[in-house]
Parts: structure tokens; C-alpha cells; sequence
């Protein structure tokens, strides 16, 4: 069986879409997924599925969480061994030296190319962007906070679902996956 990671979108942000990670664990093994394991939380689970389409772990995952949680929540999935990827095809490697600020966003689909014609990268720096199929990666010396290029890297400019995870987590998850 193949391992996904799921991403989950907003919860437990500023006490909102509170989920509890042992009731996020509990709906994933209600749908018949195995090894079940959650980090931080965040939203953030690890498993094996019987299933061959991480578009459909995601549909499955987000359903269950409405229909049992009361929750309209976005879910982002990858494969273990696409995460591996996303570590492989680090654009900021060693120029990123802070984890933290660090960022990987997960997109449900990649980018339209006008997002990114359309950012002026010099008017952004020492922030720097880069794209890379289906994930931006964002390096914020001075933290997500106050961060301009950060705000956007929005579900409305993007035209679609995406969650960010610092690069210490990605790897964390990536391990988790046995990626």
C-alpha cells in the first residue's frame, strides 16, 4: 500500500477548526487507512491506503471531515515519494538557512503562469520565490509575518487549494513517510 501524507488546511489556527490529532487519527482509520500517525497540531497525517490516487485520499479525507467533524476543510495530499521530491528539488538549498522561515507551499494544482510573471522578484528581496511543478517554495529571511511575498501565495491568486509547511516539518513528514 502506498504512503500519503495529508496536509490539512486551517485548523487549530487561532482556535479555529479546533481537531483534536487523536480524532483526526480516529477518521483516518474509520476510512480504512493503516499506520496512522499525526505531527504537530497542525493537521498533519501520515498513513498507508489501499487506494492509488492521492486525488482520491484527499476527497475521502476532506468528505469524512465534514461529514464527521462538522468541518468544511481543504486537503492537500502527496505520496511519500512525491515529498521526496519536493526535498530533491530544493531551489534555496543552503542559501535558506533558517527552517522556519523556510516555507513549502502545497498547491491542489500547479500555479497559473501569470502568478509568478506577474511578481517582480526585486521588489521583494532579500524574500525570494521559486516554482517547482505543483509547490512554491518561499525563503523569508525575516519571517512569514510581515512578509509581502507571503501574502501572495492566496487560494484567489493561485486559483486553487494550497497549505504552506516550514521546511523543518516537510522533512519531518518526508522521514515519517520513509521518504
Amino acid at each position: 500500500m502506498p504512503t500519503y501524507v495529508a496536509l490539512l488546511r486551517g485548523i487549530n489556527v487561532g482556535g479555529h477548526n479546533r481537531v483534536r490529532m487523536a480524532d483526526l487519527r480516529a477518521l483516518l482509520e474509520g476510512l480504512g487507512y493503516a499506520d496512522v500517525r499525526t505531527l504537530l497540531q497542525s493537521g498533519n497525517a501520515v498513513f498507508t491506503a489501499p487506494t492509488r490516487s492521492a486525488a482520491s485520499v484527499s476527497g475521502a479525507v476532506a468528505t469524512a471531515i465534514r461529514a464527521e467533524l462538522d468541518m468544511d476543510v481543504d486537503v492537500v495530499v502527496r505520496t511519500g515519494a512525491e515529498l521526496a521530491v519536493v526535498l530533491a528539488h530544493d531551489p534555496f538549498d543552503g542559501r535558506a538557512t533558517d527552517d522556519s522561515r523556510y516555507l513549502v507551499a502545497f498547491l491542489a494544482k500547479g500555479p497559473p503562469a501569470s502568478w509568478l510573471s506577474n511578481i517582480d522578484r526585486e521588489s521583494y528581496a532579500p524574500e525570494e520565490v521559486a516554482v517547482v511543478a505543483k509547490h512554491i517554495y518561499l525563503w523569508l529571511p525575516h519571517g512569514v509575518q510581515d512578509s509581502r511575498l507571503a501574502r501572495t501565495v492566496t487560494d484567489k491568486k493561485l486559483g486553487g487549494t494550497s497549505t504552506m509547511r516550514n521546511r523543518r516539518t516537510v522533512e519531518k513528514l518526508a522521514e515519517m513517510a520513509g521518504a
